[in-house]
């Protein structure tokens, strides 16, 4: 995560082009800044501004190391220079954040993300993205696109909205909406031509429907990445070579040995009525076969375990984020999880055994040398965007995964999925300004995540003062 780290002294010119944003637009996108800054201001000021992170302690999760005692300089949304304190001086006219006794890490990538659509109103997006900001996360997948989602990306890209960077599907593809052959080659190709970055694969899909997706997505070029469909099942998602299997989905149901005798279509919600059946000791072949087939893993484990734990739903939506939800969602997350207790009745031996195999089959998949990729499926049942992924981290170290195992899984890892690790998920020279600044050592604690000092997206700062603002903002809204 760390590299080209010459101890060099930059002659930092301020760049002087105007962050090019009407001011009605600004308004609209930003509501929350009336009042506290003239927006137009704002954008200038950001733009001019050259910013230098001063005595920082740098975090190389690759290397489960840290680099004590750096100066940062930041210009035009990207990191121009690293050097030591003695070593890399800042101009006078450099806006100096001082860091020290602090920790950078690059921002995190959230893999496994939702973006609501315009048609719930442009503030409802905007928080979603700042939510996720707020717990650094910068950079998205979001996994069940739209047409407006495409704008959206751009318009951040742009820097005509304040977000994370967004990668985005296109519709689902399930069981519903793809009937027969002739429809998803169709649907393949129109969402290649309208610029999704990938499919997304729901359940209820065909075998043979299934096989042309694959097929018509192979020659356009576009990569598919979700659901296992129970007609397709783990081994042939594994030879069909998803982008990513998000979920752990189909690998319990791949340990069910044929002498069991069910029907695939009994395995019930993520393979769960399987539970007693599963052999583990098939883990490790399945685990072979998605490493040689380059296929990456996007657990979202706590969503899982929450899901199908014997919890009380009325004590989670207590929780530190909740307050940024809706109050109606909030109380259709509490229905649908007494209604999956109503209809799986499930022991508490059962819970705690089907918690273990997925932990078990994440640890061997990580073992194994399978690309795991950080993933909370926010919003989600009780998933906060941004929030969520502090439960998510955890889930990961009780797979068994290191701390800096698990940091690389939210940091370089997405970068080396989309084949731009010198753009973003590092440290380093050339790489975006997309930095967390935190108060405590997250290679000691991954809790100390939550506490940042503030956040950078590709050279914006946004202070914890400025945060805490925003956020106080949305919560006012759910009240």
């Amino acid at each position: 995560m760390i590299a080209n780290l010459p101890l060099i002294t930059k002659n930092c010119n301020l760049a002087m082009n105007l962050y090019c944003l009407k001011p009605v637009l600004f308004l609209l996108i930003f509501p929350w800044v009336a009042g506290l800054l003239n927006p137009v201001e704002e954008a200038a000021a950001q733009s001019r501004q050259v910013t230098g992170f001063y005595d920082v302690n740098v975090v190389d999760a690759d290397a489960n190391r840290i680099i004590p005692h750096q100066n940062v300089l930041v210009e035009n949304g990207k990191i121009k220079a690293i050097g030591g304190v003695g070593e890399l001086k800042f101009e006078r006219r450099v806006r100096v954040i001082n860091a020290s006794d602090k920790f950078m890490m690059p921002g995190l990538a959230e893999m496994h993300a939702h973006i609501p659509g315009i048609d719930n109103g442009l503030s409802l997006v905007e928080e979603t993205l700042f939510l996720y900001l707020a717990n650094g996360i910068t950079t998205i997948r979001g996994m069940l696109g739209q047409p407006y989602h495409l704008e959206l990306r751009e318009m951040v890209n742009k820097e005509e909205i304040l977000g994370p960077r967004i990668f985005t599907s296109g519709p689902s593809l399930n069981g519903n909406s793809v009937k027969s052959t002739e429809e998803a080659e169709q649907k393949v190709r129109a969402q290649k031509k309208a610029g999704y970055d990938f499919l997304k694969l729901h359940p209820g899909l065909t075998r043979e429907n299934f096989d042309e997706i694959v097929k018509t997505a192979n020659e356009v070029g576009i990569p598919y990445s979700g659901h296992v469909s129970v007609d397709v099942g783990i081994r042939r998602a594994i030879e069909a070579k998803y982008a990513s299997i998000d979920h752990v989905d189909g690998y319990l149901e791949g340990l069910v040995p044929a002498s069991a005798g069910v029907a695939a279509h009994e395995n019930g919600f993520f393979g769960v009525n399987f539970t007693t059946l599963a052999d583990q000791d098939k883990i490790k072949e399945l685990a072979k076969a998605t490493k040689a087939s380059g296929v990456w893993v996007v657990p979202t484990q706590r969503l899982l375990e929450r899901w199908v734990g014997i919890v009380n739903p009325n004590e989670i939506i207590k929780e530190e984020g909740m307050e940024f939800m809706n109050k109606n969602t909030l109380g259709q997350w509490v229905t649908s999880k007494k209604n999956f207790d109503r209809l799986y009745k499930l022991d508490e031996k059962t819970v705690s055994l089907f918690i273990d195999i997925r932990r078990n089959i994440i640890k061997a998949l990580h073992d194994e040398g399978v690309g795991l990729l950080l993933g909370a499926d926010s919003p989600q049942v009780f998933n906060v965007p941004g929030f969520s992924i502090h439960h998510e981290l955890q889930a990961m170290r009780d797979a068994g995964l290191t701390n800096s195992q698990v940091l690389v899984m939210g940091t370089g890892n997405p970068a080396r999925f989309f084949g731009m690790e010198k753009d973003f998920g590092t440290i380093r020279i050339g790489a975006a300004a997309d930095l967390v600044i935190l108060n405590d050592n997250p290679l000691e604690d991954l809790r100390h995540i939550k506490n940042n000092h503030g956040v950078m997206v590709r050279g914006k700062w946004l202070s914890r003062e400025d945060i805490d603002k925003r956020l106080q903002v949305i919560s006012a809204a759910h009240e």
